[in-house]
């Protein structure tokens, strides 16, 4: 296991900047995601912690030693890719035990090893298999125990689940997780998907064209996020963003499309307006009146379990919420929406800030 830290990590092609300047540090045993739009820089990110890229600046250091002298096979991590990488010709038996082959490990060893990784992942039974006689999600298992029968000091996955359907992501994300448990090794993980990001990691960064926009735990990242792209980035359905005009700086007072609201800030805004974050599952959409509740007119209802999101038309502003499916709401009918100041995220509209 290893602590990996990006001492002014930076990535070029000619002209082009891919990683201007990173300073961070993944802590031994963490299980640490990368996410971001496509073109940002994760998978980047990740071949030069593998050596398959070579860095434009900055060290990469694992456990306080610089590692860029060292080949890819001298770094002692196993990369996972959504391809799964996968010896067509060899069994599942064999594609297990070639990385300890390749150490020149003996007969033995290696047998107990693989008997060992197989029953970890629940492949046993498939051991005299060919790849071609495997679905995606026993793939990908294969591909993992490879990784894992190395006992490396870090993994690195690239979107090693985004060729699974629904179905089987939700459920290799368990096993992501319980392996990470039980093995304790330093994992780094890219993907693009937010709720994967959400779901399996200690820490996320959100990357946004190379840069860092924010670090920190998943629940922090969510509730409290630094600035409008990572507030709009994280969260299933997307996060509303409505103007407001300030009308009290201190304690803060606005007015929101005609609504008077006392949202929470951590420090007094400048200039004459702000942006607005509700998320949709603080936006509670019924067919009766109450209390604090504004007009709507609903355009979209989506059933999904347990509530219903609803796309709404607010005085000509679209916002998305939530809604009981016993509401019985439907398309072109009035709706009532009500919202908890508290729930109410503000950023500066100019930088984009969290404030």
């Amino acid at each position: 296991m290893a602590d990996i830290r990006f001492d002014n990590l930076s990535k070029s092609y000619g002209e082009v900047s891919v990683i201007p300047s990173m300073e961070l540090t993944i802590r031994d045993g963490e299980f640490f995601t990368f996410v971001g739009p496509s073109g940002c820089g994760k998978s980047t990110i990740l071949n030069m912690i593998a050596g398959l890229e070579e860095r434009s600046g900055g060290r990469i250091l694992f456990d306080g030693e610089p590692i860029d002298h060292l080949s890819p096979g001298e770094r002692d991590v196993a990369v996972v890719f959504q391809s799964y990488a996968l010896y067509p010709h060899m069994s599942v038996r064999e594609n297990l035990a070639f990385p300890l082959r390749m150490k020149k490990r003996g007969k033995r060893e290696i047998a107990a090893e693989v008997e060992r990784v197989a029953a970890l992942l629940g492949i046993a039974e498939l051991l005299g298999r060919k790849p071609a006689q495997l679905s995606g999600g026993q793939r990908q298992r294969v591909a993992l125990g490879r990784a894992i029968i190395r006992r490396p000091r870090a993994f690195l996955m690239d979107e090693p689940l985004s060729n699974l359907d629904a179905q089987l992501r939700v459920e290799m994300r368990g096993e992501l997780k319980r392996l990470h448990r039980e093995l304790g090794i330093t994992t780094i993980y890219v993907t693009h998907d937010q709720s994967e990001a959400l779901g399996l990691s200690e820490r996320i960064a959100v990357l946004n064209r190379g840069f860092v926009e924010q670090c920190g735990e998943p629940a922090e990242i969510y509730a409290r996020p630094a600035n409008l792209f990572v507030a709009r980035f994280i969260g299933s359905p997307p996060i509303n963003i409505v103007p407001a005009k300030i009308l009290r700086p201190i304690p803060l007072e606005v007015e929101c499309n005609g609504v008077i609201l006392s949202p929470e800030a951590e420090s007094s805004p400048k200039g004459e307006s702000v942006l607005l974050g509700v998320r949709p599952e603080d936006l509670d959409v019924s067919g009766e009146p109450s209390s604090g509740a504004f007009e709507v007119v609903v355009s979209v209802v989506e059933p999904a379990g347990h509530r219903s999101w609803v796309e709404a038309d607010w005085n000509g502003v679209r916002i998305r919420g939530a809604a009981s499916p016993s509401a019985g709401l439907k398309a072109g009918q009035r709706g009532f929406a009500s919202l908890n100041s508290k729930g109410v995220l503000v950023f500066d509209p100019e930088s984009g800030r969290r404030i």
